[in-house]
């Protein structure tokens, strides 16, 4: 097996497996990581204890066009006066600027101005993608970097970066801090050197099958080492990185060499490399051992990047192992039939579109590769290849080094910096149609597809190597060890005349009185009430799914053109996975509105009587989901619920800690539970003395359902108590605002 995991403790002297000498050593040794280096640097309490709470400040951020806008509305509604720390604005997300309107074009207006009045950087449409431009121009080894993106990570550059939800940018924004228990540390031991033909991305897909559904890295820091990174040049590195994210990771970071010193030299900024490596003595909390000459090209099926195979073992089973993503497919459709095993002829499968794009397909080195593989053949009139260059540089360097010029020829239509691909909003394949990209995801509907309309394609995550093949040969799946070329890379040079031409730096020179720029689709947040004594949640959606991801409470595509619009966006709410949820959540605010007035709805009433609750009452929405949150660290999948008066989730855990996050930072109380009584969609649920449970963490509830009660237990994870005064306040900015 090419990667093995190991329960820790697991201790390392000088690079290699050890046990402690004495208990001091012992007590100790966690202190001899990286990213423990790194995080005491940045931890402003001066403590750094194993599993003690650290407050960190970062460096620098950064938000693309889907989140900023929420985030400086926030913000300023908080009592924003300028950027205190370097904030990078990219615009590529909504870079098309097509659907809706002017809409979008407003969101950059709105951004552009901002970076002016607070003092901001501003990348515009096409220059390059948010991690892309990050790399290059913002990261640095033993730096901290908070993103508003979920696949914010440089840990290849040693700069260990974290994407969480918009609330805790408005913290670092606010002067405060990002709050966390001390992580634990997995290290992840690279060994051997991978054949030619294997990418990054067949590396990381296999690490994310490895590692997600047993849950061995969640919310933890993976920690990169060992003498196989030697053998990988720094563009496979950020490859790997990058898709870390799909782990569920905190956060990742490497050790540096001279590769690194390289990479910053040649982007001119040579002063932010120093070396970064273990102490003599360390220990992890686990341990991934990686051996990379074993790594075979791989695909990751619908819907998510951990139903990963090798391509040979896909092809050696294609009937048995397609039925099962189509029975899964077939699950999601409202109407008419999903297939995938009609993709098999003779044996083969073929597919109906490629894209190699973004912060993980969209590198130098990834492009360059595939042009060697596609020079002199044709991808021919059918199949549909796109490439997307993750930033001007990239693309400027591979036009002068003709890898443009090679793609073109071959038939690969060329794209300039653009998100789209990773969420739905570029090269929407046909329905039923299969896309092999070199993205980040392949959720489902995150292609663009929308199953409650009978409509529903599908993304298979592949390296752009073996996307190259496949294309070269008619579009029928190939792993690239089968394809026979020869690459010598031209080296990359990094040109930023673009940047110097296009990019709008403002920091440090904020100008308090230049206007911010608002189109009519920018709305603000509208008014949040405070945590009352007594809760009455009545259940809106019940979601029995193993995990239930970020895209399908609010989903991507078609609803970004209205991110900044709070109450338009919540009208999307779990559209794609419980179309009568946001009616349900309506009607439940609406019920609190008349309660608020002295008109209590009788089944509300009712739960009253019976639970002896008498007065200080909040009536709002919850939703019971099974593990909520994975992907996206977009805040709106939480907003969107609390602008519909949601007031809490329960769930048997939360898939990552920043949808937990995004939860409070809304005011809205992540509840855990057990589903011993499987709750149906109307019950009450009663809480009192909803205060208790901040503290203790337990709290005796009570389902109404009809003329029964039942008992039911709700527990939460330990708060911290900034994170118990917003949920007291009931939203971030209230919790702002009364700090004002």
């Amino acid at each position: 097996m090419p990667i093995k995991l190991t329960a820790g403790p697991v201790y390392f002297r000088n690079g290699k497996r050890t046990r402690p000498i004495d208990e001091n050593e012992r007590s100790n040794a966690y202190k001899g990581t990286i990213a423990y280096s790194v995080i005491a640097a940045h931890n402003t309490t001066g403590v750094t204890e194993k599993g003690g709470q650290v407050k960190i400040k970062f460096d620098c951020m950064a938000s693309h066009d889907i989140t900023y806008v929420g985030i400086i509305q926030t913000a300023k509604a908080s009592g924003l006066k300028k950027f205190p720390i370097p904030y990078v604005l990219t615009n590529c997300h909504n870079s098309l600027c097509a659907v809706g309107g002017t809409i979008n074009e407003d969101d950059h207006k709105f951004g552009y101005s901002a970076v002016k009045k607070y003092g901001g950087i501003y990348v515009p449409a096409h220059q390059g993608v948010i991690h892309s431009y990050m790399r290059e121009r913002m990261s640095g080894c033993g730096k901290m970097i908070l993103g508003s993106d979920s696949h914010t990570r440089y840990g290849a550059l040693g700069t260990m970066a974290i994407g969480e939800g918009g609330g805790e940018l408005v913290k670092q924004l606010l002067n405060r801090t990002y709050d966390i228990k001390y992580p634990d540390v997995i290290g992840v031991l690279l060994k051997g050197k991978p054949k030619k033909g294997v990418g990054p991305q067949d590396v990381a897909l296999a690490l994310i099958k490895a590692t997600f559904k047993c849950g061995f890295v969640k919310n933890k820091v993976m920690e990169f080492f060992g003498p196989g990174v030697k053998n990988l040049p720094i563009e496979y590195r950020n490859g790997i990185d990058v898709m870390t994210t799909e782990t569920t990771c905190l956060s990742s970071i490497w050790v540096t060499d001279d590769v690194v010193k390289e990479y910053f030299t040649v982007h001119k900024r040579p002063d932010v490399y120093k070396e970064l490596k273990q102490d003599d003595v360390c220990c992890y909390d686990g341990l991934v051992e990686v051996d990379l000459s074993k790594i075979e090209p791989m695909i990751a099926l619908p819907f998510h990047p951990s139903n990963a195979y090798t391509i040979r073992e896909l092809l050696a089973n294609p009937y048995e192992i397609l039925a099962e993503c189509e029975k899964e497919g077939n699950k999601l459709i409202k109407k008419g039939h999903f297939s995938l095993t009609d993709k098999i002829v003779d044996g083969k499968i073929k597919v109906d579109q490629a894209v190699i794009a973004g912060c993980a397909g969209g590198t130098y080195d990834n492009i360059a590769e595939a042009a060697e593989i596609l020079k002199g053949k044709s991808v021919g009139n059918e199949l549909s290849v796109s490439v997307y260059p993750g930033s001007q540089p990239i693309y400027i360097d591979l036009m002068k080094k003709g890898y443009l010029a090679t793609l073109a020829d071959s038939g690969v239509t060329i794209k300039t910096a653009f998100c789209g691909p990773c969420f739905g909003a570029g090269d929407v394949p046909s329905n039923n149609g299969l896309s092999i990209r070199h993205t980040t995801r392949n959720f489902e509907s995150r292609e663009g597809s929308k199953p409650g309309e009978g409509q529903l394609a599908c993304v298979a995550l592949m390296d752009a190597r073996s996307i190259a093949a496949t294309a070269a040969n008619g579009g029928y799946l190939t792993p690239a060890t089968d394809a026979d070329y020869v690459f010598r890379k031209k080296p990359f040079t990094f040109d930023d005349t673009i940047y110097r031409n296009r990019v709008l730096d403002c920091f440090g020179k904020a100008d308090e009185n230049a206007p911010l720029c608002y189109g009519p689709n920018i709305a603000d947040w509208p008014e949040m009430s405070p945590l009352k004594t007594n809760l009455l949640m009545k259940v809106a959606a019940v979601i029995d799914d193993p995990v239930t991801t970020t895209d399908e409470l609010i989903p991507s595509g078609e609803t970004s053109s209205y991110r900044s619009n709070p109450l338009r966006l919540a009208e999307f709410t779990l559209s794609r996975k419980r179309p009568d949820y946001v009616a349900k959540a309506k009607a439940i605010a609406e019920e609190a509105s008349l309660t608020a007035k002295g008109e209590m709805p009788a089944d509300y009433a009712l739960a009253c009587e019976k639970c002896g609750v008498i007065s200080d009452i909040e009536i709002g929405s919850v939703i019971y989901a099974v593990k909520p949150g994975d992907g996206s660290a977009r805040e709106q999948a939480a907003s969107c619920q609390r602008v519909l008066g949601g007031v809490a989730n329960l769930a048997a855990e939360y898939a990552t800690k920043r949808y937990r996050s995004n939860l409070i930072n809304w005011g809205m109380l992540p509840f855990l539970y057990d589903n011993s009584l499987p709750l149906r969609t109307g019950d009450i649920i009663v809480v009192k003395d909803v205060a208790k449970v901040l503290d203790e963490g337990r709290i005796e509830a009570e389902v109404v359902r009809g003329e029964e009660v039942y008992p039911i237990v709700l527990t939460m994870d330990s708060l911290t108590a900034e994170e118990k005064r917003i949920i007291k306040a009931g939203c971030l900015i209230n919790a702002n605002r009364a700090d004002a």
